[in-house]
């Protein structure tokens, strides 16, 4: 499993978050096991193979840092959402913008490119090209903003 791989996972897994009573760290036990990747495999070919060690921390470590930190991720996709209200965002493009900027803001060994250009990679799958424009401009604005402050 890659890194992009591992990350789409975590974005699958912070959009859940918006679906579910449990705790992040339920979710994330009941979601990061072979049980779990066997049965979803049959539907995505995205869980195919589990997450070893080091991916199942990075993907724990994600998940629930944009779960700790959801106010302050949507607080800036509502600054750089000139236009539109957080409302009319739809989750899955909210997930994948949280899941960047929390790799952008506290995850310093991910470089922003890397963060911003996974995201748009993982948005053209489940996003129409608009959207992926919009989610590229709030993703680059927010990076030029507070990387400058």
């Amino acid at each position: 499993m890659y890194r992009q791989t591992a990350r789409e996972i975590a974005v699958h897994l912070a959009y859940e978050l918006n679906f579910t009573d449990l705790t992040t760290e339920e979710l994330l036990n009941g979601r990061l096991n072979p049980e779990a990747f066997e049965s979803l495999s049959k539907e995505d070919e995205l869980y195919q193979d589990p997450p070893d060690g080091e991916q199942e921390s990075y993907i724990r470590r994600l998940v629930s840092g944009v779960a700790s930190h959801g106010g302050e991720l949507d607080d800036y996709i509502e600054k750089y959402a000139r236009g539109w209200t957080f409302a009319r965002i739809s989750l899955m493009a909210s997930a994948i913008m949280r899941t960047a900027m929390y790799e952008i803001l506290y995850m310093p060994e991910i470089p922003d490119a890397a963060a911003i250009n996974s995201a748009i990679e993982i948005a053209k799958k489940y996003e129409t090209p608009e959207t992926v424009r919009f989610i590229n401009g709030i993703l680059g604005g927010f990076t030029r903003q507070e990387r400058e402050t």
